[in-house]
């Protein structure tokens, strides 16, 4: 996934969940952040940023779309998961053929995707994109996620009906060496997690390589659910 007209910034301060200052070639400007979560370790003022040029009339003239912090550098779009994910099925990440079908609806959920192998059977997928980073360990989620649950129910109900399904988190940095459901945050996730193991439902981590201009599935980590 490669992003164009990319410029280098500092950040400055986030103004609410959609926008931020930033300071770019020493001017502040105000940009839109397309990340909702709270990312308080990586919205930090002074901290390096990448933004994308926008066209078109906008009240914001670039999107935020990485931060470094310690020496990484943090992919913060969270729209990338999902097209990094499908990008990575068509490459024969999943080890055969699919054919793709975003956002459909299993049970009261809709999902991120529908695949559906050359034989006819199908699989239900739900991607989520990770930020958050502590003493070399990727968690997820950063804010309580009921909808994140929900999701993980209806996997579960998946393979209970014969179908397969696939729990795929997608750690938007290089540095994790594994994964683990951050459990003080929101110990519901964690414990749909562990279920989801329990049930069968395929769950798979892979970090990134992140540049200035571009973000790519990289290599699969592990995933520790921990003890109820």
């Amino acid at each position: 996934m490669v992003y164009r007209d990319i410029q280098e910034g500092r950040f400055v301060r986030r103004v609410n969940r959609f926008t931020a200052e930033v300071e770019i070639e020493g001017i502040t400007r105000l940009c839109h952040v397309k990340n909702t979560g709270r990312c308080r370790e990586l919205f930090v003022n002074g901290a390096a940023c990448c933004l994308q040029r926008m066209r078109g009339e906008r009240k914001t003239g670039w999107d935020l779309i990485s931060v470094v912090k310690n020496g990484h550098m943090i992919n913060v779009d969270s729209q990338a998961p999902n097209k990094l994910f499908a990008e990575w099925v068509c490459k024969g990440g999943l080890g055969k053929s699919y054919e793709i079908f975003p956002e459909r609806f299993y049970g009261a959920s809709r999902l991120d995707f529908c695949l559906k192998d050359g034989s006819g059977g199908l699989a239900y997928a739900e991607v989520k994109g990770v930020t958050l980073e502590e003493n070399g360990i990727a968690l997820f989620p950063d804010a309580p996620t009921e909808r994140g649950v929900r999701h993980i129910n209806e996997l579960i109900r998946a393979r209970e009906e014969g179908l397969d399904a696939l729990l795929f988190f997608v750690v938007q940095m290089k540095g994790p060496k594994a994964l683990v459901p951050n459990r003080k945050t929101h110990s519901a996730f964690a414990e749909a997690l562990c279920t989801a193991l329990e049930a069968g439902v395929s769950v798979m981590a892979y970090d990134c390589a992140v540049s200035r201009d571009s973000i790519a599935v990289d290599s699969p980590m592990p995933v520790f659910a921990g003890k109820r």
